[in-house]
């Protein structure tokens, strides 16, 4: 069983994302967000590490292409709490660098900032997703994730020691993390962190995760479904707002990162013109080169 794979989100023609590998060693998320859409095609369980990984990622690498970046993960945060025992992604990306290979960490945790030492041993970057400055709302909609005081201390200690960091403020959803001035804000405040990028993104349905979002806010589930199911559109296997409505909420992050000076893409929104995506990748891989 191949544990490395070409980076494919279901052939979707509306993802902009350079060619790259996808590597998991742990499966499942530990986080639990209640937005998450990869819970309606691997179940809601606790991060559980795979089965002999090294040794299978090991056997895959002999075949695979340098020129391509490896990102961990896509669909499973490669630090969850049970890295901090088990350390399977660091020993992983020493595995990777020593073999000559680019690696973009995507992850909601701070404990990343612990395997520095091994980042600068190659070429990695780290996308951090934070969603929103106010904590309580955090811990709402992602119980358990670090807050996104330590997050954007993960930022500063991270871009000090010469990693690039790019952010994803992913997903904004309506009503709850849509504010412009608390986006700008957010903005200006990972760009004085140290964040080089900046990826955004509006939340898309899944039945599984309206459910979940609706019995958490259900002041706003008549809302969510009248504008995603009545007046949305459904694209490539989602719910989305309507594409306005979408632009509308967007602007404010990307007008901020022009603003100061920071490249910035949006994600699987099919906003291909310049006032919302002005970067050479989405996902921050430009940041290796």
């Amino acid at each position: 069983m191949r544990v490395l794979r070409r980076f494919d989100p279901w052939r979707s023609p509306i993802c902009t994302c350079p060619p790259k590998y996808s590597l998991h060693p742990y499966t499942g998320c530990s986080h639990f967000c209640l937005y998450c859409y990869a819970s309606s095609y691997i179940g809601r369980r606790y991060s559980r590490p795979k089965d002999n990984f090294i040794k299978k990622l090991e056997r895959d690498l002999k075949l695979a292409d340098r020129h391509l970046p490896i990102v961990l993960s896509t669909s499973s945060d490669p630090y969850p709490p049970l890295e901090n025992e088990l350390k399977l992604t660091r020993e992983t990306v020493k595995v990777l660098l020593e073999r000559g290979f680019k690696v973009i960490i995507v992850s909601k945790s701070d404990l990343m900032v612990r395997d520095i030492d091994v980042f600068r041993l190659g070429r990695v970057t780290v996308s951090i997703t934070i969603t929103t400055l106010d904590s309580k709302l955090s811990k709402l909609i992602e119980p358990n994730a670090p807050e996104p005081s330590r997050r954007i201390e993960a930022i500063r200690r991270l871009s000090k020691h010469g990693i690039p960091v790019s952010v994803r403020i992913d997903p904004v959803i309506y009503g709850l993390n849509d504010d412009p001035s608390e986006l700008r804000e957010l903005v200006d405040t990972i760009v004085d962190a140290g964040a080089l990028h900046v990826v955004t993104s509006t939340y898309k349905v899944k039945l599984d995760n309206l459910a979940r979002m609706s019995a958490s806010f259900p002041d706003l589930a008549s809302k969510w479904r009248k504008l995603y199911f009545r007046e949305g559109e459904r694209m490539y296997g989602y719910r989305y707002l309507k594409k306005e409505l979408r632009m509308k909420l967007l602007t404010p992050v990307v007008k901020e990162a022009s603003r100061l000076g920071v490249t910035y893409a949006t994600c699987r929104e099919g906003l291909l013109t310049k006032e919302f995506f002005d970067s050479s990748s989405c996902d921050g891989s430009h940041l290796l080169y």
